[in-house]
């Protein structure tokens, strides 16, 4: 009975996973539109239209950043579904309180070695 809940526990962050990355590569096409270079074209923009311009592309292009981050992690998580060590801790081997899990469903580690490794 153990293992059935611990596959159905996996099968719902392996759910919530997928959807995470689903969102991310849904927003991906808005995020390089958006960070693409910026034209300075004097003729038809103002000083200050370039300026805002170019900080929103220096947002979107920080935005990607993350975005691929995190699909980094969503992937890595989703290669610990498969060979079973997701929801245990990659320091102490532990397993990871579901709440934390809820929150993160990347999270690697528990809160003491979280907090331990980040203090």
């Amino acid at each position: 009975m153990a293992d059935a809940n611990a596959t159905h526990a996996i099968e719902h962050f392996r759910e919530r996973l997928l959807q995470l990355r689903a969102e991310i590569l849904g927003l991906k096409e808005a995020r390089d539109d958006s960070a693409a270079t910026v034209h300075l074209d004097q003729s038809s923009v103002g000083r200050l239209s370039r300026m805002d311009a170019l900080q929103q592309q220096a947002m979107a292009q920080n935005s990607q950043r993350r975005a691929v981050q995190s699909l980094g992690r969503i992937e890595a998580a989703l290669r610990r579904c498969d060979d079973g060590s997701f929801g245990f801790c990659v320091d102490c081997d532990e397993a990871i309180d579901p709440r934390r899990l809820a929150l993160d469903p990347t999270a690697t580690r528990c809160i003491g070695c979280a907090e331990a490794h980040d203090g």
